[in-house]
């Protein structure tokens, strides 16, 4: 037999349900789903240090477990040095097996690991049932080695899902285990 994560096998026998009764859907195939999970990082010194890049997409390919592209500049900005072209961060994006494994090694081994965490705030979502999350420190993944670290820096996770509400996507993330504090 294939593997399937626990976290998408939870989905299709726990989450499903529980959505469907919640917010009685007609069908089945209406209950939302994670369809993406897109990290990304800024690198604002990469303009004066064409190394730091390296760097970046190498961490984020050892946290994702998936190869990291550079993203480049789509204007020139004077007072930044910046010319259209140059490479300014790295994203990655997560689709199937290794989005719901990246979120359970989220979950449940590095935002444990943040200092003085009470959850996550929940007021991240766009109005179209989208859910962005930032990291201050990439040093809370344990993939990443905090000895070959040469800058500390944060990353952007914005968690996709096909709800067409905000309250829906609060629902279907909670329901896979995202900490989202309590008001």
């Amino acid at each position: 037999m294939a593997y399937v994560p626990r976290l998408k096998t939870e989905y299709n026998e726990r989450v499903k349900n529980a959505l469907s009764e919640e917010f009685s859907y007609s069908n089945i195939m209406e209950v939302p789903k994670l369809e993406k999970i897109v990290i990304s990082r800024g690198v604002g010194g990469a303009v004066a240090d064409k190394k730091l890049i390296d760097h970046a997409v190498d961490e984020l390919t050892a946290i994702s477990g998936q190869k990291a592209i550079s993203t480049i500049s789509k204007k020139d900005v004077a007072t930044f040095k910046l010319r259209k072209g140059m490479p300014i961060g790295a994203k990655v994006t997560l689709r199937g097996f290794r989005m719901y494994e990246f979120l359970d090694r989220l979950i449940t081994s590095a935002l444990p690991r943040v200092r003085d965490f009470s959850g996550i705030k929940a007021n991240g979502f766009d109005g179209r049932g989208n859910y962005n999350l930032g990291v201050t420190e990439q040093i809370i993944f344990p993939e990443i080695d905090i000895d070959a670290v040469n800058r500390i820096s944060g990353m952007d996770i914005t968690f996709v899902t096909s709800a067409p509400t905000d309250k829906e996507a609060k629902a279907l993330l909670t329901e896979l285990g995202l900490p989202f504090k309590k008001n």
